[in-house]
């Protein structure tokens, strides 16, 4: 009899239906009592009391990951933890394995630093690699376990490494093997980072990862930006033994024409000779600089 698996759908599904129409009416993260309601915690368990509706089951794990990664994201409470993100990702990955939007956007869920995720790169790496063993020939694990040491970890020798095993699997995408090559020779700079969003963003199936892509290239163009800001503040402090007091004073100087924008349109700061990103541009926080490797 499926009754059991059955059972377990509905009372999960109206589970999911309730506790988000609590979060909605409340307009915020939801309480305390939402800890032992969400999940079973065995994946090996869940398996079991599935049966045959596992895709349905792992759809709604899936919903509920999101719900509580957007929802601790957005919290205004400082005490907001991630703390059921990966166990969602790992019974919604366990009830089906291939699962793919899980593992890629999952991974980038679990790594991204604190406030906007968990900062969680190992538990990252762990749901890719699940990934990996369950479908061998999808190089795109390989190719989002080498971006996770590239980007949060900031380790390129091990991003190199992965770049070049998802080169290896056949159907693989050409651009890995020059990435791999990229990566080691310049480490983080700026143009290998560059090109790993642009080959990203066209080759993204995902319309969230797309657009996480885009912030990520505005981040790199901003950075860029930023850059010639300071040197023309350098040059101007050099020139008259003082740093600017604002923009006008750089455009009476002749070093700007106009008030400078970041890629998103919000103005650039200047206060007291430092120049910064408006607190409310959705570029923020910029990523930092890496090391370059010698």
């Amino acid at each position: 009899m499926k009754w059991p698996g059955l059972l377990l759908i509905l009372v999960l599904g109206a589970g999911v239906v309730g506790l988000q129409a609590v979060y909605e009416r409340q307009g915020g993260p939801l309480a305390a009592t939402e800890e032992n309601l969400l999940y079973v915690r065995s994946p090996e368990a869940i398996q079991r009391l599935a049966l045959s509706y596992s895709a349905l089951l792992a759809d709604l794990y899936w919903i509920r990951a999101v719900q509580h990664y957007g929802g601790t994201r957005l919290s205004k409470d400082p005490a907001a933890r991630y703390d059921r993100l990966y166990p969602l990702l790992d019974l919604t990955t366990s009830l089906d394995p291939r699962f793919r939007l899980a593992y890629l956007l999952g991974s980038i869920f679990l790594a991204e630093p604190p406030p906007g995720g968990p900062g969680r790169t190992d538990l990252a790496i762990a749901l890719l690699e699940k990934g990996l063993r369950a479908e061998p020939q999808q190089w795109e694990y390989a190719q989002a376990i080498g971006f996770v040491h590239y980007w949060w970890e900031k380790d390129y020798e091990d991003a190199a490494a992965w770049f070049l095993r998802a080169a290896d699997i056949p159907g693989a995408a050409e651009w890995l093997r020059p990435l791999a090559a990229t990566t080691l020779a310049q480490g983080g700079s700026r143009a290998s980072s560059r090109l790993l969003w642009q080959q990203i963003l066209s080759t993204a199936e995902n319309g969230w990862y797309r657009n996480e892509a885009q912030r990520r290239l505005r981040q790199l163009d901003a950075m860029d930006q930023l850059d010639r800001l300071r040197a023309a503040v350098d040059a101007y402090r050099k020139a008259r033994g003082s740093p600017p007091g604002d923009w006008p004073d750089l455009r009476a100087a002749g070093y700007l024409r106009g008030t400078p924008v970041d890629p998103t349109g919000a103005p650039y700061r200047l206060a007291g000779g430092i120049v910064s990103l408006d607190p409310a541009s959705s570029l923020n926080p910029l990523p930092t600089e890496p090391v370059r490797v010698r």
